[in-house]
């Protein structure tokens, strides 16, 4: 008989103060004032589960939010290699402001920019490997049980990556948006008779109301 290991995927509350800049894995601040999508989380969500954030604070407020709305869930962990994509020197930076500091290497960038490091930062295809690692770290150590990630909008679509072996390029392809959620199940064996891939999406960018 197989074993199924749940993971909820939920994107952070809206960022505030940073628009028209690359913030990435800068810590930044969210609003937590859409009480009706915080309300359609509880409601939805497991609390008997593993929960996870990654270690910037605004994934802490949107799990703090979804607790308020009603729902008991145990203190989560705080996962580093769960947080968003570190665009290095260009974290703080208007699109303008990095093609200014160096021209040549803005444009290479884009000509694969799901596989480009920023300078001093990481690929896209790097936060694949580095959330695929914890993936498969978590799915081991809690197999059979729920597992909730309140992380980001980088961080889910590498896990869509990770569990459907998507290229980066077409990882980068999703849209996430916030306090969305994204289901992914991990199915020990194999989806069929014990043969296939051994994961599924379930849903993917969900709205919370």
């Amino acid at each position: 008989m197989s074993t199924t290991t749940k993971w909820w995927w939920v994107r952070h509350a809206p960022v505030v103060g940073v628009e028209g800049v690359m913030y990435g894995s800068n810590d930044v601040d969210c609003d937590i004032s859409d009480r009706a999508s915080f309300e359609g989380l509880a409601a939805f969500l497991p609390s008997d589960a593993v929960w996870l954030t990654s270690h910037l604070s605004r994934t802490h407020r949107t799990a703090n939010a979804i607790g308020d709305a009603g729902l008991n869930f145990p203190t989560p962990i705080q996962e580093q290699h769960l947080g968003e994509q570190n665009f290095g020197d260009w974290q703080g930076a208007s699109w303008d402001d990095m093609r200014a500091r160096d021209e040549a290497t803005y444009d290479d960038f884009w000509d694969s920019p799901a596989r480009n490091r920023p300078p001093g930062g990481e690929s896209f295809a790097d936060q694949i490997s580095r959330v695929g690692a914890i993936i498969d770290q978590y799915t081991e150590q809690h197999e059979g049980k729920d597992i909730v990630a309140v992380t980001h909008g980088g961080t889910i679509r590498a896990a869509i990556s990770h569990a459907l072996d998507l290229t980066p390029e077409t990882g980068m392809s999703f849209t996430v948006n916030t306090l969305s959620l994204t289901r992914l199940e991990h199915i020990e064996g194999g989806l069929l008779k014990g043969k296939g891939r051994s994961w599924r999406a379930v849903t993917i960018n969900q709205p919370a109301k």
